[in-house]
């Protein structure tokens, strides 16, 4: 408890975590936030400016007033409601990858960290995935397999498992030489009781910040693989799949692009301030070096 309220006064925490609330609202809600079907699409209605109020006539015959107040797109499909649809899928998979490249990174560390006859082979094996640019190897995976949600998470998150593990393996090797854990070895308890109780409490902290820091690029990835083409199909609502379909008309109705830019820039800003400040709360070393 005492810490929970030392996190929530750091000014970046909370304003990282009102931010992302907001952002986790309105995905979550976004059938009710004033929109209609994100693939409902009207060429009479194409587009059109914000601010403006037309008759909407979707593939299904059915007409009605509606009020866009972020424009439309080329193809007369509101692109407010594409941008709320979107968010649901850029925080996925950011959490997702988050969660994923912890979960296996944390894995990976541990082993290398605690069992020295596996600490060479397993940090080669980071070693040759860090040698790849994390977004050409996305490129690459997404090339190879089905553009769905789940090989769009794998294929980001592959990359980010390295980072993760050398993080985890540093903790381990630092941990481990402490005298409790010695003690723990000499009192013969067994290898997981040493790495649940001892060690991994320890690593909480620094992994949760680096858990934001890698949500925030799984984000900034997912929606350049969707400009790029290569991300999911053009029929699911990415803020990268937008952008990418309102380039071409950038000079003339630039809102189909600002629009979702701006979504993506306060999405992976309000992860990053949220991250900072999360590290300046539970790293005690860069307390020491801020005071």
């Amino acid at each position: 408890m005492i810490l929970y309220r030392k996190i929530l006064r750091n000014t970046s925490v909370r304003i990282g975590i009102t931010a992302f609330s907001f952002l986790l609202f309105m995905a979550v809600c976004a059938p009710w936030l004033y929109t209609i079907s994100p693939t409902a699409m009207d060429p009479g209605s194409a587009n059109l400016l914000p601010g403006t109020q037309a008759e909407f006539s979707d593939l299904s015959g059915d007409t009605f007033e509606h009020y866009f107040f972020m424009g439309t797109d080329s193809l007369g499909r509101d692109t407010w409601t594409r941008i709320t649809y979107g968010a649901r899928i850029s925080l996925t998979v950011g959490v997702c990858v988050a969660l994923l490249a912890l979960l296996i990174g944390t894995l990976f560390g541990v082993i290398a960290g605690y069992f020295k006859g596996l600490d060479n082979a397993l940090m080669r094996l980071m070693d040759s995935l860090m040698a790849i640019p994390g977004i050409l190897f996305a490129i690459t995976l997404m090339a190879l397999w089905r553009p769905t949600v789940l090989s769009v998470v794998i294929a980001i998150a592959i990359p980010e498992i390295p980072r993760v593990a050398r993080l985890v393996r540093s903790i381990v090797l630092t941990i481990r030489q402490e005298p409790y854990v010695e003690a723990a070895i000499s009192l013969a308890s067994s290898t997981p009781n040493i790495v649940w109780r001892h060690i991994l409490p320890n690593a909480v902290a620094p992994l949760l910040v680096q858990g934001t820091y890698v949500c925030a690029s799984a984000i900034l990835v997912e929606a350049i693989l969707s400009f790029l083409g290569v991300g999911l199909p053009p029929e699911i609502p990415t803020w990268g799949n937008i952008m990418a379909d309102g380039r071409m008309q950038f000079n003339q109705f630039p809102h189909t692009v600002l629009f979702p830019g701006f979504f993506l820039a306060l999405t992976v800003l309000a992860v990053n301030i949220l991250g900072d400040g999360l590290r300046d709360t539970l790293d005690p070393k860069f307390n020491k070096r801020g005071g």
